[in-house]
C-alpha cells in the first residue's frame, strides 16, 4: 500500500520513485517513500559510495555558494533544487550575507510542496514549479517573483542535476540560455555524474535508473567542461568534487571515487 502523509500533495504517486527523493534518502532526509528507498538500495549496490558522493556534492554546493558570496553575489537561481534538507542555498547565503535572495526551481511535486512550506515566511526566497530544461518558462517565472534583479550578478546553480538531462534536450543549449540571460559578473556552479572516474559503477547506476522516472546520462570531463562555454572557469577548473577548493583541514577524499565532476564559471 502506497504511503500517504499530510505533507504529500494528493497528485503524487508515492509508489513511483523519484531522483529528488532518492537523493533525500542518501543524504539521510525524511521526505522519501518505500519505493524511493527500494530504488536507493539498488543504487547503493551499483555504487557503494553513493552516500559519500551525495555528501560531497552537498559540500560542493556549500563551498560554491560561499565563494559566490565572497565574490559579491547576493542573488541565486538554484535549478533542480530538489527536496530541502539542512544546508540549503538560502540558509547558507542568508547566514553569510543577510539580505541575499534565492529562487529555487524544481518540477517534482514533493520537492515543491515541502519547499513552499519551508519558505512560507521567508520573503527573500521562493520556489517555482518549472522544468529547468525550459529556460524561457523558468526565466519568465523568475522575473515575475521580483526577487532577482537581472541588472546585478546572479549565481546560477545546477548542482547534481544535469545528469538527468538527456542529450536530445540539448543540455549545452539549456546552459547557454541561462548564461545569456544573466549579466556580466554572474556565475554558474555545476556538478554532474561522469563515467570517467568509476566506469563500472556508473554503468551499474545507469542500468538501475534506466526504467525509473529519472534516467541518468553521465558525461565525460570534456562534455561537462563544454557546458561552461562562454564562461571563465574559476580555479581549479572542472575537477572531482572533493578537489574543488577544499576547505582547510578537510579530509582529502579519494578523488577517483568521487563519481562527479564539478566546476564554477564566471561570465566576464
Amino acid at each position: 500500500m502506497a504511503e500517504r502523509l499530510s505533507w504529500v500533495p494528493d497528485e503524487v504517486d508515492t509508489g513511483l520513485p523519484s531522483a529528488a527523493r532518492l537523493y533525500d534518502y542518501l543524504l539521510g532526509g525524511g521526505h522519501n517513500f518505500a519505493a524511493d528507498r527500494e530504488l536507493a538500495e539498488k543504487f547503493l549496490l551499483a555504487q557503494p559510495n553513493a552516500r559519500t558522493i551525495a555528501r560531497l556534492n552537498r559540500a560542493f554546493l556549500r563551498r560554491a555558494v560561499l565563494h559566490l558570496v565572497d565574490a559579491g553575489v547576493r542573488q541565486f537561481l538554484d535549478l533542480g533544487s530538489g527536496i530541502p534538507t539542512v544546508g540549503n542555498v538560502h540558509e547558507i547565503a542568508h547566514r553569510a550575507a543577510p539580505g541575499s535572495r534565492v529562487v529555487y526551481v524544481d518540477y517534482e511535486d514533493v520537492a515543491v510542496a515541502h519547499s513552499r512550506m519551508l519558505l512560507a515566511e521567508d520573503d527573500r526566497s521562493t520556489i517555482l514549479q518549472e522544468d529547468m530544461t525550459d529556460p524561457d518558462a523558468v526565466l519568465a517565472g523568475v522575473r515575475a517573483t521580483g526577487l532577482i534583479d537581472f541588472a546585478e550578478p546572479i549565481g546560477v546553480l545546477a548542482v547534481g542535476v544535469f545528469h538527468f538531462v538527456p542529450p536530445d534536450r540539448d543540455p549545452a543549449g539549456v546552459v547557454a540560455a541561462y548564461r545569456d540571460a544573466v549579466p556580466p559578473g554572474s556565475f554558474l556552479a555545476l556538478s554532474q555524474f561522469t563515467s570517467d572516474l568509476q566506469p563500472e559503477e556508473m554503468s551499474g547506476v545507469v542500468a538501475v535508473m534506466r526504467d525509473s522516472a529519472n534516467p541518468m546520462y553521465p558525461r565525460t570531463h570534456a562534455e561537462i567542461s563544454a557546458l561552461f562555454e562562454g564562461l571563465d572557469l574559476v580555479e581549479p577548473g572542472v575537477v572531482p568534487l572533493p578537489l574543488w577548493r577544499p576547505e582547510e583541514g578537510a579530509l582529502e577524499e579519494d578523488s577517483e571515487r568521487a563519481g562527479i565532476f564539478a566546476g564554477v564559471g564566471r561570465k566576464a
